[in-house]
This record gives structure tokens, C-alpha cells and sequence, in this order.
């Protein structure tokens, strides 16, 4: 039986839409000049994002002011972005933590997921630590309740985006140890609260992450998300979630880096002609974008087995990352080595590309991560 990939007329106007936009106020040097900041975050632009695109809540659910619009929404917008290069934490405020929230409900989840799609707030996830080596439930972080709610205590490492996020969405453990799946529950906790230390610091691909220190810090009664213990499920379908986000980042990146060095390659002229006229050159540019093209394909997969049942979303979650980290480093280097020395300047876009292609390739598991766990579905 055929499938039908074409986008429907309303998913072609939002691309067309975030591409236009991005086109004509998100140039590659306003991204340098932002990079090279002390925060690089602009929030004029994650308004912007609010009020001009209406991207920031398009897929929460209506009750909270959102437009109810499904992952392949999600896929749209994350390829643009990966075209553009954006910055923001798109990834971690709106799919992951958005997507958390929305699906756990109540009073302060839903007050947080209005604030987020206004564009007024900026979520990350604090999940992994030091040892947790991709695993979720490998998590020593605890949280106990008191005679005021809460207090947890841990620390979690390398988490995406800390530096600009007005509250964290914390895992820890109300009960069981490390590597069990019962007991895990999720936290939203201010990242100004009091027990709270972040040790900040740029990622190679621009953008900001931070070590987070919880040291007795004491949290209200409605700052449990979700049913306690019970949050494991709900983790990895985000996860899973993110996977399929961050592949459609990865194509659209790779779809912009193949373009231009296949311009570079029809300007470039050595020996008296266009160097994309050597066949040797031509059998790259066609490998990059036969890597792109099964990228894509996967990208696909993934999103729209989402809904499926758990082995069927993991299998796919598993396959596409697998085909994004081969594809990434095939055409990151590529276009890198095409370009020459000049490939690795800071003043050319490519070498901004390969480095969020290699970013990527270590987000959310590397390929024996995800080789291990889809053999394991078997």
C-alpha cells in the first residue's frame, strides 16, 4: 500500500510562513552577533515566535489557548529552524517540556503551558546526570516530602538550555533507587528558588547548557507534575518525541549545508574550471544528499509512528536517530572538506552547520546507544 508523505495545504503555509520570516529577520550574521552576546538569548525574537508565528503553543491543547496541531507540525517548524540555525530553545521549552506538561494536566501545568505559549516563559528539562549515560532511570535525585511540600536534593548534568530558563521541569525520585522505573516524578521548580546553583557554560554548537545543583531546595505541594512515581512512561515518549524534533532540525540543516556547497562547488574553480565538475566531487554531493533523503525518510517514521504503541515509537525513535548520526557526519564532513580549510572559519556559515550536526549526533544517544536499544525491541 502507498503513503502519501505530501504535506496538507495547512502544513505547507506554516513552513512557508516560519521559512519566510526566518529568511528575512534571522540572517546568519544577527545569529553571529547573538552567538558572540553574553546570554545569546533574544527575546524579542521568542516573542516574536509567539505573537508573529504563533509557533510556541500551535501544539498545546486548546484549553490552555493552543491550536491542538500534531507532531507533524512539530516536524515542520524543526526543519525550518534547522535551515536557519536557530538558536532558541524551541526543542526543550515547547516539545519536550511543553509536551510533558500538556500531557500531565492540572492547575500549574496548564498555567505554565499559557505563560510558554505567550511566549513568557522558557522551560528546560532537567533529567540526566553524571552517570545516567542516556538511561532515564538512572537517576539518584531525590525528592521527599515535607511539612511544606517538598525538598529535593541531586544534581543534574549537562542541562540544554538551564542558562535561559525561568523554571526547570526536574526529575527525581519519590521512591525506589537507581534504575528502576518506579518512583520517578517530575518537578517544576524556579531556577531562582533558593538551593538552586547552576555552573553555565556555551555547548560546541553556540547555544548554552548548565550543571544544576539542588541542595535542599523546597518546592509548594502543586509543583508535583503528573501522578507521583509514575513519570517514566511519560519521559520516554518525550524523549522519543524529541528524537523525531531534533531529526527534522538535523535534515533541515543538512538539506542547507548540501545546497551550499553544491553553489560552492559550481563558483569554486581549480585547474581552469568549476571544481563540481570533477566526478569525484559530483559522487560526494550525490552520497550527501542520498544520506539527506533517507533521513528524511526516517524523520518521517518516526513522527508518525508517535501514536503507536511503545515498541513501535521506540523502534522508530531508535532507527531514525541511528540514520541522522550516520547522515550528519557524512554530510558535516563533506561539506566541511569540499570547502576546504576555510570550511572550519567561524566567518562561513558551514562550519556553524557541522557544528550543530555534531551536536546532534550526541543528543539524546548515540548510534550504539540506539543500535542497543532497537536490537533490544527485537
Amino acid at each position: 500500500m502507498a503513503i502519501d508523505f505530501a504535506l496538507s495545504g495547512e502544513q505547507e503555509q506554516l513552513r512557508d510562513s516560519v521559512r519566510v520570516w526566518l529568511h528575512d529577520l534571522y540572517s546568519f550574521e544577527q545569529r553571529r552577533s547573538a552567538v558572540q552576546s553574553p546570554s545569546s538569548f533574544r527575546s524579542a525574537v521568542w516573542s516574536a515566535f509567539a505573537n508573529d508565528l504563533g509557533i510556541l503553543g500551535m501544539t498545546f491543547p486548546e484549553r490552555v489557548g493552543g491550536s491542538g496541531l500534531d507532531a507533524v507540525a512539530t516536524m515542520v517548524v524543526m526543519e525550518e529552524f534547522g535551515r536557519a540555525l536557530v538558536l532558541e530553545p524551541y526543542l526543550e521549552t515547547v516539545v519536550i517540556c511543553g509536551g510533558l506538561l500538556a500531557r500531565a494536566g492540572g492547575g500549574r501545568a496548564d498555567e505554565t503551558l499559557e505563560r510558554v505559549g505567550a511566549g513568557h516563559e522558557v522551560l528546560a528539562l532537567a533529567a540526566l546526570e553524571a552517570t545516567s549515560r542516556y538511561d532515564i532511570t538512572n537517576v539518584a535525585t531525590t525528592a521527599r516530602r515535607d511539612s511544606s511540600g517538598w525538598r529535593l536534593d541531586g544534581t543534574k548534568a549537562v542541562v540544554a538550555a538551564a542558562p535561559w530558563a525561568s523554571q526547570l521541569l526536574v526529575v527525581a525520585r519519590t521512591a525506589g533507587s537507581r534504575g528502576e522505573r518506579e518512583g520517578l516524578s517530575l518537578f517544576l521548580v524556579s531556577s531562582s528558588a533558593p538551593g538552586v546553583s547552576m555552573r553555565s557554560y556555551p555547548t560546541i554548537d553556540a547555544r548554552r547548557a548548565a550543571d544544576v545543583t539542588l541542595e535542599r531546595v523546597r518546592v509548594p505541594t502543586d509543583s508535583l507534575i503528573g501522578e507521583e512515581g509514575e513519570a517514566a512512561d511519560a519521559i520516554e515518549y518525550s524523549t522519543d518525541e524529541a528524537i523525531s524534533a531534533v531529526s527534522a532540525e538535523a535534515v533541515g540543516l543538512m538539506s542547507k549545508l548540501h545546497e551550499d556547497t553544491l553553489e560552492y562547488a559550481k563558483q569554486r574553480r581549480q585547474f581552469g574550471q568549476p571544481i563540481g565538475r570533477f566526478q569525484v566531487l559530483q559522487h560526494r554531493l550525490v552520497d550527501m544528499y542520498m544520506e539527506i533523503e533517507l533521513a528524511r525518510s526516517a524523520t518521517y517514521l518516526a513522527t508518525l509512528r508517535l501514536p503507536a504503541s511503545a515498541k513501535e515509537r521506540a523502534c522508530a525513535a531508535s532507527a531514525a536517530k541511528v540514520t541522522i548520526n550516520k547522515a550528519c557526519r557524512l554530510v558535516g564532513q563533506s561539506a566541511v572538506q569540499i570547502h576546504g580549510g576555510m570550511g572550519m572559519t567561524d566567518e562561513l556559515a558551514v562550519s556553524h552547520f557541522f557544528r550543530r550536526a555534531t551536536a546532534i549526533e550526541l543528543e539524546f544517544g548515540t548510534m550504539d546507544f540506539h543500535l542497543a536499544r532497537y536490537a533490544s525491541h527485537q
